[in-house]
Protein backbone atom coordinates (compact mmCIF):
# COMPACT_ATOMS: atom_id res chain seq x y z
CA UNK A 1 0.00 0.00 0.00
CA UNK A 2 2.86 2.16 0.53
CA UNK A 3 4.24 1.70 -2.70
CA UNK A 4 0.62 2.76 -4.39
CA UNK A 5 0.49 5.80 -2.42
CA UNK A 6 3.69 6.85 -3.42
CA UNK A 7 3.38 6.16 -7.14
CA UNK A 8 -0.21 8.20 -6.52
CA UNK A 9 0.66 10.85 -4.33
CA UNK A 10 0.74 13.58 -6.71
CA UNK A 11 -3.08 13.06 -7.48
CA UNK A 12 -4.47 12.16 -3.78
CA UNK A 13 -2.99 15.80 -3.25
CA UNK A 14 -4.36 17.40 -6.22
CA UNK A 15 -7.67 15.91 -5.48
CA UNK A 16 -7.24 16.63 -1.76
CA UNK A 17 -6.73 20.27 -2.62
CA UNK A 18 -9.57 20.99 -4.68
CA UNK A 19 -11.97 19.14 -1.80
CA UNK A 20 -10.46 21.80 0.47
CA UNK A 21 -11.06 25.07 -1.83
CA UNK A 22 -14.94 23.47 -2.94
CA UNK A 23 -15.24 22.94 0.43
CA UNK A 24 -14.33 26.42 2.19
CA UNK A 25 -16.46 27.84 -1.16
CA UNK A 26 -19.46 25.61 0.12
CA UNK A 27 -18.90 27.06 3.91
CA UNK A 28 -18.74 30.49 3.15
CA UNK A 29 -22.20 30.86 1.06
CA UNK A 30 -25.58 29.41 0.58
CA UNK A 31 -26.14 26.62 -2.40
CA UNK A 32 -28.31 29.04 -4.05
CA UNK A 33 -26.00 31.81 -3.97
CA UNK A 34 -23.03 29.76 -5.01
CA UNK A 35 -25.47 28.40 -8.11
CA UNK A 36 -26.39 32.03 -9.10
CA UNK A 37 -22.65 32.54 -9.09
CA UNK A 38 -21.44 29.89 -11.35
CA UNK A 39 -24.57 29.56 -13.26
CA UNK A 40 -23.04 33.61 -14.37
CA UNK A 41 -20.85 31.80 -16.44
CA UNK A 42 -23.32 30.14 -18.99
CA UNK A 43 -24.01 30.87 -22.44
CA UNK A 44 -21.07 30.88 -24.30
CA UNK A 45 -22.11 28.35 -26.90
CA UNK A 46 -18.56 26.58 -27.07
CA UNK A 47 -18.62 26.14 -23.41
CA UNK A 48 -22.37 25.22 -23.62
CA UNK A 49 -21.65 22.18 -26.30
CA UNK A 50 -18.24 21.12 -24.75
CA UNK A 51 -20.39 20.72 -21.28
CA UNK A 52 -23.44 19.14 -22.93
CA UNK A 53 -21.58 16.62 -24.18
CA UNK A 54 -18.78 16.34 -21.44
CA UNK A 55 -21.22 15.22 -19.30
CA UNK A 56 -22.30 11.75 -20.82
CA UNK A 57 -18.63 10.84 -19.12
CA UNK A 58 -20.88 10.62 -16.10
CA UNK A 59 -23.19 7.90 -17.55
CA UNK A 60 -23.32 5.06 -15.42
CA UNK A 61 -23.46 2.88 -18.81
CA UNK A 62 -19.88 4.49 -19.95
CA UNK A 63 -18.82 2.82 -16.81
CA UNK A 64 -20.49 -0.72 -17.47
CA UNK A 65 -18.90 -0.59 -21.32
CA UNK A 66 -15.57 0.37 -20.14
CA UNK A 67 -16.27 -2.68 -17.47
CA UNK A 68 -16.78 -5.12 -20.69
CA UNK A 69 -13.79 -3.90 -22.48
CA UNK A 70 -11.65 -4.95 -19.84
CA UNK A 71 -12.65 -7.97 -19.58
CA UNK A 72 -10.83 -8.91 -22.54
CA UNK A 73 -7.69 -7.52 -21.17
CA UNK A 74 -8.02 -8.44 -17.43
CA UNK A 75 -11.07 -9.85 -15.63
CA UNK A 76 -9.45 -8.56 -12.00
CA UNK A 77 -9.57 -5.64 -13.71
CA UNK A 78 -12.80 -5.47 -15.26
CA UNK A 79 -14.68 -6.29 -11.68
CA UNK A 80 -12.59 -4.14 -10.25
CA UNK A 81 -13.96 -1.08 -12.22
CA UNK A 82 -17.47 -2.71 -11.77
CA UNK A 83 -17.41 -2.93 -8.41
CA UNK A 84 -16.52 0.45 -7.99
CA UNK A 85 -19.38 1.50 -9.87
CA UNK A 86 -21.57 -0.43 -8.59
CA UNK A 87 -20.92 -0.28 -4.58
CA UNK A 88 -20.65 3.69 -5.24
CA UNK A 89 -24.26 3.59 -7.09
CA UNK A 90 -25.79 1.71 -4.35
CA UNK A 91 -25.04 4.12 -1.97
CA UNK A 92 -25.98 6.99 -4.52
CA UNK A 93 -29.85 5.26 -4.81
CA UNK A 94 -29.70 4.99 -0.75
CA UNK A 95 -28.79 8.54 -0.35
CA UNK A 96 -31.21 9.84 -2.77
CA UNK A 97 -34.16 7.77 -2.81
CA UNK A 98 -34.13 7.05 0.72
CA UNK A 99 -32.41 9.46 2.98
CA UNK A 100 -32.62 12.65 0.68
CA UNK A 101 -35.38 11.79 -1.47
CA UNK A 102 -36.72 15.89 -0.84
CA UNK A 103 -33.94 17.71 -1.81
CA UNK A 104 -34.93 19.62 -5.04
CA UNK A 105 -32.71 20.35 -8.15
CA UNK A 106 -31.66 23.53 -9.23
CA UNK A 107 -34.02 24.44 -11.87
CA UNK A 108 -37.32 23.17 -9.60
CA UNK A 109 -36.23 25.58 -6.68
CA UNK A 110 -35.31 28.94 -8.88
CA UNK A 111 -38.56 28.27 -10.54
CA UNK A 112 -40.74 27.83 -7.83
CA UNK A 113 -39.18 29.18 -4.53
CA UNK A 114 -36.20 31.53 -5.96
CA UNK A 115 -38.65 33.10 -8.49
CA UNK A 116 -35.65 34.00 -10.92
CA UNK A 117 -34.87 32.21 -14.01
CA UNK A 118 -31.28 30.54 -14.63
CA UNK A 119 -29.20 30.93 -17.73
CA UNK A 120 -29.62 27.28 -19.42
CA UNK A 121 -28.12 25.15 -22.08
CA UNK A 122 -30.26 24.87 -25.02
CA UNK A 123 -31.18 21.24 -25.77
CA UNK A 124 -30.92 20.15 -21.99
CA UNK A 125 -33.84 18.60 -20.34
CA UNK A 126 -33.69 19.66 -16.85
CA UNK A 127 -34.93 17.33 -13.82
CA UNK A 128 -36.48 18.64 -10.66
CA UNK A 129 -35.85 16.19 -7.98
CA UNK A 130 -33.47 13.84 -6.24
CA UNK A 131 -30.58 16.19 -6.50
CA UNK A 132 -28.06 14.68 -3.28
CA UNK A 133 -25.76 13.42 -4.27
CA UNK A 134 -24.97 13.77 -8.19
CA UNK A 135 -24.72 10.22 -9.71
CA UNK A 136 -23.08 11.43 -12.79
CA UNK A 137 -19.96 12.88 -10.53
CA UNK A 138 -20.12 9.68 -8.87
CA UNK A 139 -19.43 7.75 -11.78
CA UNK A 140 -16.93 9.78 -13.10
CA UNK A 141 -14.70 9.65 -10.37
CA UNK A 142 -15.35 5.25 -9.27
CA UNK A 143 -14.68 5.10 -13.18
CA UNK A 144 -11.79 7.04 -13.77
CA UNK A 145 -10.18 7.01 -10.51
CA UNK A 146 -9.90 3.17 -11.22
CA UNK A 147 -8.53 4.01 -14.59
CA UNK A 148 -5.67 6.33 -12.91
CA UNK A 149 -4.46 3.49 -10.63
CA UNK A 150 -4.48 0.55 -13.09
CA UNK A 151 -2.44 2.96 -15.48
CA UNK A 152 1.36 3.62 -15.42
CA UNK A 153 1.26 6.44 -17.62
CA UNK A 154 1.12 9.54 -16.04
CA UNK A 155 0.02 11.52 -19.09
CA UNK A 156 -2.96 9.08 -18.86
CA UNK A 157 -3.53 9.40 -15.33
CA UNK A 158 -3.46 13.14 -15.38
CA UNK A 159 -6.25 13.14 -18.71
CA UNK A 160 -8.22 10.82 -16.19
CA UNK A 161 -8.10 13.04 -13.08
CA UNK A 162 -9.24 16.02 -15.46
CA UNK A 163 -11.68 14.04 -16.82
CA UNK A 164 -13.57 13.68 -13.36
CA UNK A 165 -13.31 16.85 -12.37
CA UNK A 166 -14.81 18.34 -15.77
CA UNK A 167 -17.61 15.14 -16.04
CA UNK A 168 -18.38 16.22 -12.21
CA UNK A 169 -18.36 20.21 -13.34
CA UNK A 170 -20.60 19.85 -16.24
CA UNK A 171 -23.32 18.70 -13.52
CA UNK A 172 -23.34 22.16 -12.04
CA UNK A 173 -22.74 24.16 -15.25
CA UNK A 174 -25.86 22.42 -16.75
CA UNK A 175 -27.49 23.52 -13.63
CA UNK A 176 -28.96 19.59 -13.00
CA UNK A 177 -26.80 19.60 -9.92
CA UNK A 178 -25.40 22.12 -6.84
CA UNK A 179 -22.11 22.16 -6.38
CA UNK A 180 -22.40 20.22 -2.34
CA UNK A 181 -24.39 17.43 -4.74
CA UNK A 182 -21.48 16.71 -6.97
CA UNK A 183 -18.88 17.27 -4.15
CA UNK A 184 -20.08 14.75 -2.14
CA UNK A 185 -20.80 12.40 -5.54
CA UNK A 186 -17.03 12.86 -5.96
CA UNK A 187 -15.85 11.60 -2.75
CA UNK A 188 -17.98 8.54 -2.84
CA UNK A 189 -16.68 7.51 -6.02
CA UNK A 190 -13.22 8.35 -5.40
CA UNK A 191 -13.61 6.04 -1.93
CA UNK A 192 -14.74 3.18 -3.68
CA UNK A 193 -11.98 3.82 -6.64
CA UNK A 194 -9.34 3.99 -3.54
CA UNK A 195 -10.85 1.29 -1.02
CA UNK A 196 -11.48 -1.47 -3.91
CA UNK A 197 -7.76 -1.45 -5.13
CA UNK A 198 -5.63 -2.38 -2.62
CA UNK A 199 -8.38 -5.31 -1.04
CA UNK A 200 -9.27 -6.34 -4.78
CA UNK A 201 -7.06 -5.70 -7.30
CA UNK A 202 -4.00 -6.45 -5.42
CA UNK A 203 -5.49 -9.27 -3.64
CA UNK A 204 -3.03 -12.70 -4.26
CA UNK A 205 -6.55 -14.04 -3.92
CA UNK A 206 -8.41 -16.03 -6.53
CA UNK A 207 -5.63 -16.17 -9.16
CA UNK A 208 -8.34 -17.10 -12.07
CA UNK A 209 -9.27 -13.32 -11.96
CA UNK A 210 -5.93 -12.50 -13.68
CA UNK A 211 -6.56 -14.26 -17.26
CA UNK A 212 -9.14 -12.44 -19.61
CA UNK A 213 -13.00 -13.52 -20.47
CA UNK A 214 -11.97 -15.50 -23.81
CA UNK A 215 -9.40 -17.53 -21.80
CA UNK A 216 -12.04 -18.63 -19.05
CA UNK A 217 -14.37 -19.30 -21.56
CA UNK A 218 -12.04 -21.47 -23.92
CA UNK A 219 -10.53 -23.58 -20.11
CA UNK A 220 -14.70 -24.21 -19.68
CA UNK A 221 -15.20 -25.60 -23.22
CA UNK A 222 -11.91 -27.48 -23.04
CA UNK A 223 -13.41 -29.31 -19.03
CA UNK A 224 -16.65 -29.79 -20.84
CA UNK A 225 -14.85 -31.84 -24.08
Amino acid sequence: MKAFIKHHLIYLLFYLALLGYIGNILLSDGKVQIHKAMNAAVGNPLFDAFFKYMTHLGDGLLALIVAGIFLFFSVRQSLYILLSYAGAGLVSYILKHVLYDDIYRPHFVFQYFVGEPMKEVAGVDLAGFHSFPSGHALSAFALFFCLLFLTNNHLLKFSCFILAVLAAYSRVYLSQHWLIDIYVGSIIGFSFSLVLYPLFYQSDKWPWLNTTLPTLLSNKNSKRV
